[in-house]
């Protein structure tokens, strides 16, 4: 892009990524590790610096620069100027879509004879970046899953709560019917004692009767014991003499 100014002609070089006019740049990864994409390489704009120009504050507009550390160590090159060398940096501080970073020597990267101004966007390569992104998906992942089972337990917690005074009438109505079948077995229970009882006497009656009988027909036909030997019968002596009256009558003695 060239800018007039007075007699001055500008040149100046616009670094902006170069987007599509509508759309987006890829699917939706729904915030997870993308396989396609390289997480080494970023790329950010110098936003600030101090006097040494040894500290900068670099702005990034992908904000995974949130899972640096401070210590940990970043490459990065001048845009415009890939062919130098990487110069090396150190992570002191962090914030959303801004990180600082300290510069041990600009030498390996940008020419000591030349301005280094802010607004310089600088092409980051860091494979501490590119784990933490990779541990901070899986760490994601695992706290989706658990997001779904505390959803899953406040569904029912909430099914319960909506569904209140429907359960409550429901329990109600089951206990009820319980209640009425158990009244339900207790009469029939009962009744059935009753007729059981009845029953019972009936034949209580006709047993005693059936006993009764049973011991008049045993004492009929009960054997008598004999013993021949013994017998007082077969102890008498026939003489042939008639039997005397008793009581026989008083004989008088005289003295």
């Amino acid at each position: 892009m060239i800018l007039t100014l007075g007699n001055y002609r500008v040149q100046a070089v616009t670094v902006v990524p170069n987007l599509p006019p509508e759309g987006v740049l890829g699917p939706d990864n729904r915030s997870s590790i993308d396989p396609n994409v390289d997480y080494e390489h970023f790329s950010g704009r110098v936003s600030d610096k101090d006097d040494s120009s040894r500290i900068f504050k670099v702005q990034v507009e992908n904000n995974n620069t949130k899972f640096f550390r401070a210590g940990d160590e970043v490459r990065f090159k001048v845009n415009l100027n890939e062919n130098k060398d990487y110069c090396l940096g150190f992570v002191r501080n962090v914030e959303d879509f801004y990180f600082t970073i300290y510069v041990e020597s600009m030498a390996p990267c940008f020419s000591s004879d030349q301005y280094f101004k802010r607004g310089t966007v600088l092409n980051f390569y860091s494979k501490k970046l590119a784990l933490r992104v990779y541990e901070a998906s899986k760490f994601r992942e695992q706290l989706i899953v658990r997001k779904e089972d505390f959803l899953k337990q406040l569904n029912d917690i909430n099914h319960f709560i909506w569904t209140f005074d429907q359960q409550k009438v429901k329990t109600a109505a089951d206990f009820d019917e319980r209640i009425n079948q158990l009244q339900r077995e207790k009469r029939k229970a009962l009744d059935d004692l009753i007729t059981l009882k009845q029953e019972r006497l009936v034949l209580q009656n006709e047993l005693m009767k059936k006993l009764n009988e049973l011991d008049e027909s045993l004492l009929f036909y009960r054997v008598e014991r004999q013993e021949l030997m013994t017998d007082r019968w077969n102890l008498d002596h026939d003489e042939g003499l008639p039997f005397g009256h008793r009581p026989q009558v008083l004989k008088k003695t005289y003295r």
